[in-house]
């Protein structure tokens, strides 16, 4: 029995690695009536990567960078003008968690962690004062599942929710403050590639 559970999970499962990944993925934002009146849709495409440690107790902690960017309109509420506006979401996200080692190729994890998300509105007519970068202090958790098709190489699949409060709605005059709504965050879906033992 003893011999079955030590072939259960590799060698290299037992050492220290570190490796890289890319990821794709969708945003379904929490503030889904704002997006929904700038972008048309409360969703939007996301790209990120980053580098990731596991520890030999199969904790990993992994630094994360993405980018979101999408062109809607800037909505004046009183005016009743539209002028094309530009969205950038740039998260920067520190996550730790833990990987259940219970088959050698399917591996499930879980996390948690902290993110610093820049914010940028840009618009072709707006003042240099109009326009709008921030960045605000957000916190996540997450689940997903690892694939190994090689020692080297594997994919992920991983389910994100985050919270990111008091970044949006404060201008009066904003669609986001009309709504109600002051949450950057949202739940991700996304797919990586992994590369690393």
């Amino acid at each position: 029995f003893a011999a079955c559970m030590l072939h259960t999970v590799p060698a290299h499962a037992q050492e220290f690695m570190l490796r890289g990944f890319g990821d794709v993925g969708a945003t379904a934002f929490t503030a889904q009536q704002s997006f929904n009146a700038i972008l048309g849709s409360r969703t939007g495409l996301v790209f990120g990567g980053g580098v990731e440690a596991v520890l030999p107790q199969h904790i990993f902690v992994n630094v994360r960078g993405s980018r979101l960017r999408e062109t809607g309109q800037r909505v004046f509420l009183f005016e009743g003008e539209q002028f094309d506006l530009g969205i950038t979401l740039t998260p920067v996200e520190l996550t730790g968690g833990y990987r259940f080692p219970f088959w050698t190729r399917f591996v499930p994890y879980a996390g948690g962690g902290v993110g610093w998300h820049g914010f940028k509105e840009t618009s072709q007519f707006a003042v240099a004062e109009e326009n709008v970068e921030d960045r605000f202090t957000g916190y996540h958790v997450l689940g997903g599942a690892e694939v190994r098709l090689a020692r080297w190489m594997g994919v992920a699949g991983e389910l994100q929710w985050a919270t990111v409060p008091d970044a949006i709605g404060g201008d009066p005059n904003s669609v986001s403050n009309a709504f109600s709504e002051s949450d950057l965050g949202g739940t991700t879906v996304r797919f990586k590639i992994v590369v690393g033992m």
